[in-house]
């Protein structure tokens, strides 16, 4: 069956962004001029999902507005000839249908997920974490779809080798491979330390799930953090049903925190043409005016 739905939870505070983030969403933050959320949204789209359900919380009213059409822009671009930029802001307004569903507690990953339930109805979907940028020309959640799709729609968690020092900040994966790139999972451990880990194998953000998890979610526990863990409904899963962890290829930012919003910063503008030769100057010329040995 194909996948036409997207579930990306934002619905966080932000708080390692404080304090921009005291009035405005993480995901509206930009990189140069795009974006956070711009690049994750474009990915779904190019896999060729239809429709992207945000679970939100209080303040996150941008990020739809983004994705909607602003006629008084549009009209201002217009009248004064800016063609390019009034191009841009209408495929931007165009891009996918949007919808939203409110997380009034935060109370986990899990329960993000099942907020969304009545949206999806009894179709596989894909989940996008708001804050992991992954760039590939292929889509990293088109890869999933494809391996999802050639095992009889069976739910598929992307992964990604992380060195054994940090399992311990991801979910890691255990199962039995059967090929290079995919295993079939029979477990999933939340955050192990690097002497307990089963696998370096870690969970980024991408998810082929089926609507059998909904089920799991209502009636599982509170796990890790007094939260409903979507690890604990996988666990579950994977005692039922055929669940495939596979090693996505992409270039992954996680720019939920600082460090990782830098890396994409430099590396976004470094690969445009646009702001490359700029970029370098500026950076070599504060090098040296910090006195900097590289």
């Amino acid at each position: 069956m194909k996948i036409k739905k997207a579930i990306i939870p934002i619905a966080g505070k932000g708080t390692r962004f404080l304090p921009a983030t005291k009035e405005i969403a993480k995901e509206i933050i930009p990189i140069i001029n795009v974006p956070m959320i711009h690049y994750v949204v474009q990915e779904a789209v190019d896999a060729g999902i239809e429709q992207i359900i945000f679970v939100t919380s209080s303040g996150k009213f941008s990020v739809e507005d983004y994705f909607d059409r602003n006629q008084e822009l549009e009209a201002f671009l217009e009248r004064n000839n800016k063609t390019k930029e009034l191009e841009l802001i209408k495929k931007i307004g165009s891009m996918v249908d949007v919808t939203a569903v409110r997380q009034k507690e935060q109370l986990g990953l899990g329960h993000a997920v099942l907020m969304a339930k009545s949206m999806i109805g009894h179709e596989p979907f894909a989940v996008l974490l708001g804050d992991d940028i992954v760039i590939n020309h292929q889509p990293a959640i088109k890869q999933l779809m494809d391996v999802s799709l050639s095992n009889q729609g069976a739910a598929v968690i992307g992964v990604m080798e992380v060195p054994q020092e940090d399992t311990s900040k991801y979910g890691i994966v255990k199962g039995e491979r059967i090929n290079p790139k995919t295993l079939k999972m029979n477990g999933m451990v939340e955050k192990p330390k690097p002497h307990e880990a089963p696998t370096n194998l870690a969970t980024p953000g991408r998810y082929i799930l089926t609507p059998e998890i909904f089920e799991i979610l209502e009636k599982i526990p509170r796990g890790a953090g007094n939260e409903y863990q979507l690890t604990d409904a996988i666990n579950v899963l994977c005692q039922q049903k055929n669940v495939f962890a596979y090693q996505f290829e992409g270039e992954r930012f996680d720019t939920g925190n600082i460090h990782g919003y830098l890396d994409a910063t430099i590396d976004f503008a470094l690969k445009d043409p646009e702001t490359r030769e700029k970029f370098i100057t500026s950076l070599q010329y504060r090098i040296k005016k910090y006195g900097i040995s590289l």
